[in-house]
């Protein structure tokens, strides 16, 4: 008898149980614990994806707030520019610059020659309208780059569309035509 068939039949009583606790452990790693392992790591996965679209989800949802907020906002200045800066009517509109060119004019030193009006019909379900004005002015550069600035700063909401700066003849002055344009709100009845 061999040596090793000796010790296998002497201990058995002690290596069979050695043998079947080897497979039952070898078996409950394959059927128990590897499973589970591969189970765990899924959801970790699965939580770190979850995790990845609650982030996405919140930065979705800020944004969401910040566009109701900035519509809020703007619903408001549009409001405001409706209420407070737009002339209420057309006869209004043309009060705002009648007055406020030629006084502008002799505050900055400039003659002020000629102004055309022109109404742009408004279109259908138009909100305001627009009210074209045409001025010539006459005087040298530097007082008509005030009168410039002057306009463009002024409270009045009048345009700038069209600078046109001309010199017909060297002894005479500069010649400004200005093509302006202010709006104004329609009625309901688009008037």
């Amino acid at each position: 008898m061999t040596f090793w068939k000796r010790i296998l039949v002497e201990k058995r009583a002690l290596i069979v149980p050695l043998a079947l606790g080897v497979i039952l452990n070898a078996g409950a790693y394959a059927l128990v614990v590897y499973p589970l392992g591969v189970k765990s790591a899924g959801v970790a996965d699965r939580a770190a994806a979850a995790d990845q679209t609650a982030k996405i989800a919140q930065r979705d949802l800020d944004g969401a707030r910040a566009l109701v907020t900035g519509k809020s906002r703007a619903d408001e200045e549009l409001s405001t520019f409706f209420d407070k800066v737009l002339p209420a009517d057309q006869p209004s509109a043309r009060r705002l610059t009648y007055t406020a060119l030629p006084a502008l004019a002799r505050k900055m030193n400039v003659k002020f020659l000629d102004r055309r009006i022109e109404v742009d019909p408004p279109t259908r379900d138009a909100r305001v309208a627009r009210l074209k004005i045409r001025t010539e002015l006459q005087g040298d550069y530097e007082s008509l780059r005030k009168f410039i600035f002057e306009l463009e700063s002024a409270p009045e909401f009048v345009i700038i569309d069209d600078v046109t700066l001309a010199q017909a003849d060297l002894a005479k002055p500069l010649t400004l035509i200005l093509e302006l344009s202010t709006y104004y709100r329609l009625g309901a009845n688009g008037n």
